[in-house]
């Protein structure tokens, strides 16, 4: 057993130093670094001048929209190029995969356009 556990060593070694560098980076700083804050240096910054609204404000559902239309073809298009090109590898399972993706997508998309993301007013 003592022989199996030997074998993890360098792998708790490699964490083990891996938490004491992280550490050292995120403490040094702090204490090296000079802390001189003025109002103008911790002041908000927006585009040069000052913020006029909350930043919390809520956003319109088309931002929200057209963030999942992106999604939908973002999603789709770095998926089927690496599955184009092993179609011929994964067979019918493969092939049957992405249809089943395509029409998830296919799904997204119809909810999209009945939500009216498509038309720029």
């Amino acid at each position: 057993m003592d022989g199996f556990l030997l074998e993890y060593l360098p792998i708790l070694l490699f964490i083990g130093l891996a938490a004491v560098l992280s550490t050292a980076l995120a403490v040094i700083p702090l204490v090296i670094a000079p802390s001189k804050p003025d109002p103008e240096k911790v002041s908000a910054y927006e585009c040069g001048f000052p913020p006029f609204d909350d930043a919390r404000m809520k956003f319109d559902v088309r931002f929200y929209l057209v963030s999942i239309l992106f999604i939908i073809f973002d999603l789709e298009v770095a998926f089927l190029f690496p599955w184009a090109i092993s179609l011929k590898s994964t067979g019918i399972f493969g092939f049957l995969s992405m249809v089943t993706f395509l029409a998830v997508l296919t799904v997204g998309f119809i909810y999209e356009w009945k939500k009216g993301a498509l038309e720029w007013e």
